[in-house]
């Protein structure tokens, strides 16, 4: 009995030891919500689309641990922001600031949609203009079509 009561304890003990969370204690629940906040926006460097409070990446735990360090001294929260942009670059930010180095990913999206509306309205100028372009058959043209479409057409092929 105490063996099998061992190995359980053996196979269990991995499971519990990572089910541990991190704690990290404020002195105001104001603190604490401005913790929460700054990591919902902040992404980890290695999970692409996670933030870094809910990545289990060792980077990320990194990050977090140096958050709550700067917040208990005394950091605001661009001064936080600031600080893991410096190390890590803008791409831990899920809204990156509109600067020079980040005009082109905020206006990409614009660019990309009137270049369409500016195809759209060339195509839709063209195929009026074609339909415009096109003269009506001249008496001769249409009486050659009447004898092509009655099958009294005796002219070689």
């Amino acid at each position: 009995m105490h063996r099998v009561l061992m190995l359980f304890v053996l196979l269990v003990m991995p499971v519990a030891a990572t089910a541990v969370s991190e704690v990290y204690p404020f002195d105001s629940s104001a603190d604490q919500e401005r913790f929460r906040t700054l990591m919902s926006e902040l992404r980890c460097p290695k999970c692409q689309n996670q933030n870094i409070f809910d990545s289990n990446a060792p980077i990320a735990k990194d990050m977090r641990d140096e958050v709550y360090r700067m917040l208990q001294d005394g950091a605001t929260d661009q001064e936080v922001k600031n600080a893991l942009v410096s190390r890590f670059g803008e791409f831990v930010l899920y809204k990156p600031e509109f600067s020079q180095r980040t005009v082109l990913l905020w206006v990409t999206p614009l660019i990309a949609v009137l270049g369409g509306v500016l195809i759209v309205i060339g195509v839709i100028l063209r195929s009026r203009q074609r339909e415009d372009d096109t003269a009506p058959l001249s008496e001769e043209e249409r009486r050659k079509a009447e004898r092509i479409l009655s099958g009294d057409d005796n002219s070689p092929r």
